[in-house]
């Protein structure tokens, strides 16, 4: 998966904004859903990593199937979150779902208001 076909996957969800709101780093993407982040990567990095949000059951299940391409959250919650390496190793299949699981986890967690919106057209 290339990084202008990872930003595109991220993009394509109901609701979703590309943010940049960390001044000292600038390149960082943060991809959100109602105001909550589902995914974060530096999309110019290599190799290419993606924060990804995870039941913590999944996290410690994708660790160790996948222990060099996916690891604990980079400066996230450990338990919540895995840093995907998106180099080509892992199936995009793969990556299209662990992004997926990720934006369902997030708005599973939203009030019920957000939720409705987002069922709308």
């Amino acid at each position: 998966m290339t990084p202008e076909q990872l930003r595109s996957f991220c993009l394509s969800f109901n609701a979703v904004v590309e943010e940049f709101p960390f001044p000292s780093a600038q390149e960082l993407s943060v991809f959100k859903v109602e105001g909550k982040a589902f995914a974060l990567t530096s999309l110019g990095a290599r190799p290419l990593t993606v924060n990804l949000k995870c039941d913590p059951e999944d996290a410690l299940r994708q660790r160790g199937e996948h222990p060099a391409l996916i690891v604990p959250g980079w400066h996230m919650n450990k338990r919540h979150w895995n840093t995907v390496t998106v180099d080509g190793e892992l199936p995009d299949r793969l990556v299209r779902e662990l992004i997926e699981d990720s934006y369902d986890l997030v708005v599973a967690g939203l009030p019920r208001a957000a939720r409705l919106r987002l069922d709308r057209p």
